[in-house]
């Protein structure tokens, strides 16, 4: 295990065994989705993100993971282009929408699954899934919110 993937797998022990398993779960789930990015982790103020990015550019970021102290949040966040005829995705802003994972399994979810892929497809910078994938940490707050519910 290298030195990324060992602070990641402290990252997620600062929360609830049961959410840092989703965490994990999602993590995986993605990682078979989007082979060859660069995966971007920020241990924030408010929470743990692992962003999915074609190359060291946040800005390009399509996907990521948030983990909050009782749930974990999909972001896609090219959102606002992605035509979403269920209605699943939440969010007002520019750019971003997002999706609980509440229950995790909604990953399975084939509606989820096809926003993922128009997501990728739909990249202003496309991931190439030969690509190397690669862990990058690139930011561990001070300060932190807890990362437990109370």
């Amino acid at each position: 295990m290298s030195f990324a993937e060992e602070q990641l797998e402290e990252f997620f022990d600062k929360y609830t065994p049961e959410i840092a398993d989703q965490g994990r779960r999602a993590l995986a789930r993605l990682r078979e989705f989007v082979p060859g990015a660069v995966e971007m982790v920020y241990d924030n103020y408010n929470g743990l993100v692992i962003g999915f990015c074609p190359d060291d550019k946040p800005s390009n970021a399509v996907l990521s993971i948030l983990l909050a102290p009782r749930w974990v949040t999909l972001c896609f966040l090219q959102g606002v282009s992605i035509p979403d005829p269920k209605g699943l995705l939440k969010g007002e802003g520019n750019l971003v929408r997002s999706l609980r994972l509440i229950p995790l399994e909604l990953l399975e979810n084939a509606d989820v699954q096809a926003l993922i892929q128009q997501a990728l497809a739909s990249a202003k910078v496309p991931i190439d899934p030969s690509g190397e994938s690669r862990l990058v940490i690139k930011s561990i707050s001070a300060k932190q919110r807890p990362r437990r519910s109370k």
